[in-house]
């Protein structure tokens, strides 16, 4: 899942938008379907490197 239009030709409003007020976007997970309904705790651990705007972490969810 991509938050924004990848045939929009380069723009990225929602990234922007969500990046510049400070909020973090996960995408691209594979496997939900696997988790139950509700009670699921999610967890995105990125790693400790600055000055890049794309780059992957170690997802996981903790299961009621």
């Amino acid at each position: 899942l991509n938050i924004d239009d990848t045939e929009s030709g380069g723009e990225r409003p929602a990234h922007t938008l969500l990046l510049g007020a400070g909020v973090h976007v996960v995408e691209h997970l594979t496997r939900l379907g696997e988790l139950p309904p509700r009670g699921a705790r999610f967890t995105a651990a990125p790693p400790a490197i600055e000055g890049f705007g794309t780059f992957p972490v170690r997802a996981f969810a903790e299961l009621p």
